[in-house]
Parts: structure tokens; sequence; C-alpha cells
């Protein structure tokens, strides 16, 4: 009998030796602009082992705007979407895609538009010229598109791509005024490069709004909804973390991003405020959902039913 009970406990002791750690739930998503800070928020939480700790493993595929960052959600290929315009969002949702908004990604915005053209200092300057945003779709697509229509301007909108790519086509003089986003163009504006025409709260459409959101493809909410709540709480936790004191978020920002740490702190302090980043609300829509009529986004205002079922934000917890 004590034969049969230490081989049946050396069984048990080697089964729980050799059996596998269960697996980490595998979130796949496409995000705009590698290198910003707001939208390293996943790679710098990962980079801590927040979402480790949550039992997720990330696939990060980066993208130079919302157009191509949606389309990979629409499809089903990937499962979220990061930085996605939000009229982009809306006009994807008005078009029947299966999009869903499940968090703020940035309320208000950092970015600015700028010219290697001395004589292009204001946007009304623009008129006969070319302003860059980023792809179809994209919050600085939608903000160009304000900066047209509330300063009455005949400046042609351009998309560029991401802010490399849109730096180059500036200094080759591919496109007259560029747009970028901290720590972006800062170091050829401080040697006189380049110079500020605009900010992105230029535009009365930016000014505390969600200009920027997270989307889920609808069907990988419905299915994969305790994985995603548990996405969103790690990206909250990665926030905590992003503006906590720990030195190692500017070390890591700093080789992300491929700038010096006092730039990347100067990054997150000037430019970036923690309510920037906050995902648990929608601000604006008073005034984004007309906009996006009136830009031509979506043919009708949003109903409340197709409000409530488009933005599906779970509660932090």
């Amino acid at each position: 009998m004590k034969h049969v009970v230490g081989f049946a406990a050396a069984a048990i002791a080697l089964a729980t030796f050799t059996a596998p750690a269960a697996a980490d739930d595998l979130v796949k998503m496409t995000i705009g602009q590698r290198g910003n800070w707001d939208t390293a928020i996943t790679h710098l939480g990962d980079k801590a082992g927040i979402f480790k700790k949550h039992g997720l493993q990330l696939e990060m595929i980066y993208t130079s705007g919302s157009g191509e960052t949606l389309q990979p959600v629409i499809s089903g290929s990937v499962d979220l979407g990061l930085a996605v315009g939000t009229l982009g969002a809306m006009a994807a949702y008005a078009k029947g895609a299966p999009v869903r908004i499940i968090g703020a990604q940035a309320t208000g915005a950092a970015d600015y538009w700028y010219a290697k053209n001395p004589a292009i200092k204001t946007l009304k300057d623009t008129n006969g010229r070319t302003i860059a945003f980023s792809t179809n779709g994209s919050s600085t697509h939608s903000i160009v598109r304000a900066f047209v229509d509330e300063y009455k301007l005949t400046a042609t909108p351009q998309p560029t791509g991401n802010p490399s790519a849109t730096l180059t086509a500036v200094m080759t003089d591919q496109v007259d005024v560029g747009w970028a986003s901290p720590p972006f163009g800062l170091k050829e504006m401080e040697e006189g490069k380049i110079h500020l025409v605009a900010r992105a709260t230029d535009a009365a459409l930016v000014r505390g709004q969600t200009i920027r959101v997270l989307v889920a493809n609808a069907d990988a909410l419905v299915k994969r909804k305790e994985v995603i709540d548990r996405f969103m709480k790690a990206y909250r936790e990665s926030i905590d973390y992003l503006y906590s004191s720990n030195p190692q978020v500017m070390t890591d920002y700093a080789e992300f991003a491929r700038v010096s740490e006092p730039l990347a702190k100067r990054v997150r302090d000037e430019f970036f405020p923690k309510s920037l980043v906050n995902p648990d609300q929608i601000h604006g829509l008073d005034t984004l959902i007309p906009e996006a009529v009136n830009l031509k986004f979506i043919p009708a205002p949003l109903t409340k039913e197709q409000i409530a079922e488009l933005i599906q934000i779970s509660p932090r917890k």
C-alpha cells in the first residue's frame, strides 16, 4: 500500500512538473504612428511585463495612420486597432463595418503642422499650397479638413503617411506644410530647419474632444470579451506606469523613439498630460457628431441606439 501511495504521489508530482503552463491569450492589434508617446502605451506596458501579468501576449503591427489601422480590424485579421481617428471610426461604423469603440486613445492632441518655407507662417499662408495629413480617415485628416473648413482655406490636403515620411516630403518640396507629433520634428525645429505653422488645437474640432480611439472588431468583442476586458485593465495599468516616477519608463521610451532621455521626458511632460490618454470616456460627442456630418465622414447624425452600439467601453475595475 505504501508503494502504491508513493507511486501515485510521484506520478502527480511528475505530471505537475511536466504539464505545460497555461498559454497567454494572444491579442493582435494594429497601431498608428510608431514612436509617438501616446501610441507607445502598449509597447512600454508590455516591456514592463504588465500585459504578461494579465495573461496576455501582444502582437503589435504599426501603420502610417487610421486608414491602414482600420482595415485589418474590419477584416477580422486583428482584434484591435489603436489610435484610430474618431471620425474615421464613426465613418466605418456608419457604412456597416464591424467596428466598435472600446476606449478613448487621445482627448485633445499634441499634433502640429510646420513648414520649411519662411513665407508660410500661418494657416492663411497655406492657400494655394499643399498641407499634409497621414492617411484617409485619420485624426490628422479630420483636423486638416477642419482647418480648411474653419479658416476657409484653398489649401490642398495631401496624405503623406507617418511623420518621418512627411518630414522627407517637406524637406524635398513634395509638400508645403507637414504634420508631426512630438518627438518627431522637435530637433529640426530647434535647428531652424522648419518652423511651427499651426497646432491641432487651432481647430475647434480638437479642443476638449476625443480625436483618436481604441477600436475592436465587433465579432472579436463578442467572442473574446473577457480577453479584451483584461486588455483594457492592463492598458489602464500601463498608463499609470508611464506616468510614474520609475526611470525605466524614460529609458525604454527613449530607446523606442530613438531620442535622448531628456527629450523623451520633455515629450511626456510638455505635450502629453495624463488626461490626454485617459481611455475611460469619449469626450465631445455633442460636437464630434455634427462635425462628422459637416466634414462628410457620415451622411447623418448617429442615433442614441447607434452610439450605444458603437461605443462599448468596459468600466474601470
